[in-house]
């Protein structure tokens, strides 16, 4: 569903998440998945019996955070060696439009959000306007025009996405437009974010270096301290 976000917790000693970021997500509905990461040669049903009491209370300790702050909450637990596998399915189960990379922060009144080079796309803005309709006072809407584009095309992507969220009620004030130009598309991304509370963008394409180096979204939420909001490619 459009309004369904998946917050991963990696059990049994889960990073926290902020009460002021938790206060902020309740306008959507939660999935919050507990993945308790087994070694090799560990049967997950023998897992579960062993430390399947324990999980279910530190999932549920997250769950109510998240229900006493009004929201719509729902939980699974994983025992499994693959977590990248474990949140897709998941996130397939439970129909999610997006999936939460955590970090410590203060807020997300002020969000970055960088728009890819298609003609059109449709989830990303109608997730930004649910997640922000209460709590989000700036959005920066950004593009890196880079190879073969013109500075003409990044400028359209980011004006009718601008006019389509102004169209959906957001104050014109309150959503503004930033373009770049350059060869290191996620290098723009990371200099600029660290100047915003929280980063919403679409799921990037899985690369071979993403191994070495972390995802963009891990870089983000490491390298600036923003969580990441990362929401399904409708494109």
């Amino acid at each position: 569903m459009a309004d369904t976000i998946l917050v991963p917790l990696e059990l049994p000693d889960p990073e926290p998440l902020s009460p002021v970021l938790i206060e902020d997500l309740a306008s959507l509905s939660v999935v919050v998945l507990g993945h308790y990461d087994l070694p090799e040669q560990t049967p997950a049903s023998s897992a579960r019996e062993q430390f399947g009491e324990a999980a279910r209370a530190t999932l549920d300790e997250v769950a109510d955070a998240f229900s006493d702050a009004g929201a719509s909450v729902r939980t699974r637990l994983v025992f499994g060696k693959d977590r990248a596998a474990a949140i897709r399915q998941i996130a397939a189960e439970e129909d999610c439009a997006a999936e939460l990379d955590p970090a410590p922060t203060a807020g997300i009144a002020r969000i970055l959000v960088p728009l890819p080079d298609v003609a059109e796309f449709d989830r990303l803005p109608t997730f930004i306007r649910i997640l922000a309709e209460d709590s989000t006072q700036q959005i920066t809407l950004f593009h890196v025009v880079e190879g073969d584009e013109s500075r003409d095309r990044g400028e359209a992507v980011v004006s009718e996405t601008r006019e389509r969220l102004v169209a959906d009620g957001f104050d014109s004030d309150a959503v503004d437009t930033l373009i770049v130009e350059g060869d290191e598309h996620d290098e723009e991304i990371l200099g600029v974010a660290a100047d915003y509370d929280a980063v919403v963008m679409y799921e990037p394409e899985s690369r071979l270096g993403d191994r070495v180096f972390g995802s963009l979204a891990d870089r983000i939420a490491d390298e600036t301290g923003d969580p990441v909001i990362l929401v399904n490619r409708d494109y």
